[in-house]
């Protein structure tokens, strides 16, 4: 039985992704809230976040080295201090430099706490089970960062925020601690391959950039956009929660849309159904009479292209390589393409928000539809060739590529689509149309 055999002896690393997860999204969202409430400026906030997903790409290069010397348990306890530090430091003394310092402390922490986990789990995932394990820890995680996003509803005091999103670390810590699941061996750090990728998969490539772009706006400046309309803290986490949901819903149908369409028409489709959700945002101020029932249905819906486009750009990737590339390569290469984006979004578009929110819809609205226009004019996938999508966190590790089960051809083969052949006309067909002409 799959839940005897796969699931219940690495139950309390879904319980430390959990815990770690709702204490990611309760800080992601409440910083940036916080800071606007405080009198700061778009700007200086998007800075400020950016600095959080800076620590993630340096975590993605050198976390690895500190995991392999020491361990995994006792770089999880190190990285779990680190992070806990960096939170309480936040109520120690208010200074945006000096924040901008703890987020990029916190960023590094969480993404190598990330690595440590994914790892695990890829040790303890059978070929068989690689798939199902792979999709609960997507679920695991989309249902935390809701649940984070929820919990901001209460409308805590700030000290007691941080406090509670350290409770929530090292409770996580708590839990891999007393894991008896085996320590796995950290493959060495493999270099990215950003260039080489652009020239094969360049559709791949641009969606990750997008998809990281729209994932590190909606987390640093969406809240900001939403609580200068509604000024309630509690919008904001009611808004930022359905968002996430939108998200988790959306990952079912547009895979399996994805494997029948293809992935070029589904990433143009989330580019411009996003296009078409932001005009919408823009308006609504106009027209929604201080209604959050309609903020709240138009969140749900641009959850449900914003967190598809990066799973969409790795499925798409995975199609146009064959078999003899490194497909763990290529996975990480994206991801530190969607990390990028992430990292450039609050940084662009704080200054824009600050300027003007008509136009850091316009800017947004300008990133999807280049996705659109770009997907439709890159090159067809044969159906022959078309792989299987996987839906992924909206936050991961290095190690996420490695517990990919497309690796495994004999699960692609098994989970790939049936494709309606075309209708050929049998051979035997001319020859006896000849034969009798004669």
């Amino acid at each position: 039985m799959f839940f005897k055999r796969a699931l219940l002896p690495i139950s309390s690393l879904f319980f430390s992704i959990a815990l770690l997860a709702t204490g990611y999204g309760l800080l992601m969202t409440f910083i940036g809230v916080f800071l606007k409430q405080e009198g700061l400026s778009e700007g200086v906030i998007g800075l400020i976040n950016a600095a959080f997903f800076l620590g993630a790409m340096l975590a993605a290069v050198f976390s690895q080295k500190l995991i392999v010397t020491v361990g995994h348990a006792r770089s999880f306890s190190a990285f779990s201090a680190i992070m806990v530090m960096a939170f309480l430091g936040h109520a120690l003394w208010f200074d945006p430099w000096f924040w901008a310092g703890l987020r990029l402390v916190s960023g590094f922490a969480f993404y190598a706490m990330l690595i440590v986990l994914e790892s695990w789990l890829n040790v303890k995932s059978s070929t068989e089970d690689r798939g199902k394990i792979l999709a609960i820890y997507t679920i695991v995680f989309f249902l935390a960062l809701a649940l984070g996003q929820l919990l901001l509803m209460f409308e805590m005091p700030a000290t007691t925020i941080f406090i509670l999103g350290s409770i929530l670390v090292l409770w996580s810590l708590v839990l891999v601690a007393i894991t008896r699941v085996t320590q796995p061996i950290l493959k060495p750090f493999e270099r990215y391959s950003m260039p080489k990728l652009l020239s094969i998969a360049p559709l791949a490539l641009v969606g990750s950039f997008i998809g990281g772009v729209f994932v590190g706006a909606f987390y640093t400046m969406l809240p900001l956009y939403v609580l200068n309309v509604f000024d309630q803290a509690s919008v904001v986490s009611l808004f930022m929660a359905i968002t996430i949901l939108g998200g988790l819903v959306a990952q079912l149908p547009v895979g399996v849309l994805s494997d029948r369409l293809g992935r070029r028409k589904m990433l143009a489709w989330a580019g411009f159904f996003s296009v078409a959700i932001l005009a919408l945002m823009l308006v609504l101020p106009w027209i929604w009479q201080d209604s959050v029932v309609l903020l709240y249905a138009v969140g749900f819906l641009l959850g449900m292209s914003l967190f598809s486009i990066y799973p969409l750009s790795v499925a798409r990737a995975n199609d146009v390589f064959d078999e003899n590339k490194d497909l763990v390569e290529i996975s990480r290469t994206l991801l530190f393409s969607y990390g990028l984006g992430s990292f450039i979004a609050p940084l662009m578009l704080g200054f824009i928000l600050g300027f003007s929110a008509a136009a850091f819809f316009i800017v947004l609205a300008l990133f999807a539809l280049a996705l659109g226009v770009y997907s439709l004019m890159a090159e067809r996938v044969a159906d022959e060739n078309m792989n299987v999508y996987v839906a992924v966190p909206i936050a991961s590790g290095e190690v996420l590529a490695e517990m990919d089960p497309r690796q495994d051809e004999e699960w692609v083969e098994e989970k790939r689509p049936d494709m309606d052949p075309p209708v050929e006309q049998p051979a035997d067909v001319s020859a006896s149309s000849t034969a009798e002409m004669k």
